[in-house]
């Protein structure tokens, strides 16, 4: 006999690591209930790699919020700024979005407090990313705190869990991930700055960690590159 259906939101931004988590979800019995923020990003094409993954992953629930952060901008990705190409620095760089983890995972505490679910799984790490404030323990942790004190749940005791399962493994641990997992990573979508003729730049931060991680994890990537 078999229990109540666990529920979990997975924030599924159409990248790597978000698809691994929402296989990672899904493997520990949880029904998934996907959410990808249109957030007027530059490289909107990874909204499309999200149904992509929704589909293969049979996820029947996959939502696509709107929310323009082009009216802030600030960032790379929101704004009419250069995409850096120089490689991953020790200063965060312009394609830091700014308080955009902050904003999906209230999103994402929303839809799990309405719909009844407890678990909330981000796709975040800590390790080989660009150095994102919006990325590291501390604030995953904070977050987790918060979510008990501004809930209708929180304050009637019950207890959300914000789940980072790829908090601390390297990019190629996590191409090695979505192996084990059975997943193409060319279903997915890094690249910051998206090319005219559909290829990703190659150059960006995203495009250089995803493929020294494909390479040291001895994964091809079959994404096409321009560079």
């Amino acid at each position: 006999m078999t229990g109540p259906a666990k529920h979990a939101v997975v924030l599924l931004s159409g990248g790597l690591d978000s698809m691994v988590c929402a296989a990672i979800a899904q493997e520990a019995g949880y029904v998934v209930h996907a959410l990808t923020v249109d957030y007027g990003q530059r490289h909107r094409v990874e909204i499309e790699a999200s149904k992509a993954i929704a589909r293969h992953l049979d996820i029947n629930d996959h939502q696509v919020v709107p929310l323009d952060m082009r009216l802030f901008g600030g960032s790379a990705l929101t704004a009419d700024i250069e995409v850096p190409k120089e490689g991953v620095g020790e200063d965060i760089p312009v394609t830091y979005v700014p308080a955009r983890n902050l904003l999906f995972l209230s999103l994402a505490l929303s839809w799990a407090e309405a719909l009844g679910g407890r678990d909330i799984y981000i796709g975040v790490n800590a390790l080989d990313y660009s150095g994102y404030p919006d990325c590291r323990p501390e604030f995953i942790d904070g977050f987790e705190r918060l979510a008990q004190i501004a809930t209708k749940a929180g304050d009637q005791g019950e207890h959300f869990t914000l789940h980072a399962p790829l908090q601390h493994l390297t990019k190629a641990q996590i191409a090695a991930e979505a192996a084990r997992l059975g997943l193409d990573p060319a279903m997915s979508w890094s690249c910051y700055d998206p090319q005219p003729d559909g290829a990703a730049c190659g150059e960006c931060d995203s495009c250089r960690l995803r493929k020294a991680g494909m390479d040291e994890a001895g994964i091809e990537d079959t994404t096409h590159y321009a560079v």
